[in-house]
Parts: C-alpha cells; structure tokens; sequence
C-alpha cells in the first residue's frame, strides 16, 4: 500500500510541474552572452548548456556548441535535436544562427569560452568531430546518445577545448562506454 501511494504521490508531482507554457511561444531569444560578431573580429568559440525543457530541466541540461571564425559576422551552431528524427532528418544539426538562444524559454549559461589566436584552429577541429559523429541519426534522452553526448563527443576530440560538462548533463557518458 505504501509503495503505491508514494508511486501514486510521484506521478502527481511529476505531472503538476509540467510547464505552463507550449515550446512554441517559449523564449528562443538570445540572451545577449557571445560577443556581436559584427563587433568582434576575433574568432570566438562557446559551449552553452540551459535547463532541458519542462520537468526534465528540474535534472538535466541542453548543451550545444557555436562558433565563429576570425572576420566572421556570424555564428555556426553545432547541436543535436531529438525531434528532427521525428521527421526523418539527421539529428545533428549544423546551421547559422543566433549563438545563445534561450533554450524553450531556458537562459543558456556559457560553459567554455575560447577567443582569439589559435581559436580558428579549435573551430576546424570542432567542425571535423561534429560531422564525424558517430551516432548522426539516433536518439535517446536516456542514456543517449543525445545532445549531451554528441557536445562529450565533440569534447573528446577536441582535447584542447578543455571540455568539462556538469553533471546534469545526462548522457555525456555515453560515447566514452561505446
């Protein structure tokens, strides 16, 4: 009897703490962290993370990777997205945009920061393990791979970026026990 009340009591806490709000209005402004590449010649390089989306964010974290090259006057976003497997198309995903969106109405927080000479090298090697993937159509939230193991994946190949995703960053360990 206790088991299930305590079940009973967890399934209402964990659907009562579901969002408000719909992931499609959720913010997905940038916040205002990278640098104007338009102001900012150098070569920027940024690891971000924001709380996973609804419940989830109450544990674990997003994270991503952007980048911009010296004289650059935008970003290039290195992520791997769940539902783009829904439609058909490679969860990774390589794109222009804005560095430091909101993460469906999460803040994103600035993880590593590399700036200046020798950054354009840590770009092209970024580059070469985001489409060295090795996982480039699957995805799991658990135990991944999912965002946090492809940004560990990146990581691992890129020694250099000095790399150390927080705990909550569920399944970043995937790649290292594959």
């Amino acid at each position: 009897m206790r088991i299930r009340l305590a079940l009973l009591c967890m399934m209402v806490l964990l659907f009562s703490c579901s969002s408000n709000q719909d992931w499609r209005t959720a913010s997905r402004e940038p916040a205002g962290i990278a640098p104007d590449p338009a102001q900012t010649p150098e070569a920027v390089l940024h690891v971000y993370g924001a709380d996973a989306w609804g419940w989830r964010g109450w544990f674990a974290i997003h994270t991503w990777v952007a980048a911009k090259r010296t004289g650059e006057d935008s970003y290039t976003v290195y992520d791997v997205v769940g539902w783009r497997a829904h439609r058909g198309n490679p969860v990774v995903g390589i794109a222009k945009d804005a560095p430091d969106r909101h993460w469906y109405g999460a803040p994103p927080r600035l993880l590593v920061e590399h700036r200046g000479p020798g950054v354009d090298e840590m770009i092209d090697a970024v580059d070469r393990a985001a489409r060295n993937y090795p996982w480039p159509t699957e995805y799991k939230a658990f135990p991944g791979p999912n965002s946090n193991t492809f940004v560990a994946w990146i990581g691992r190949q890129v020694p250099e970026l000095g790399l150390d995703l927080p705990f909550s960053a569920i399944g970043s360990g995937y790649a290292a026990s594959r």
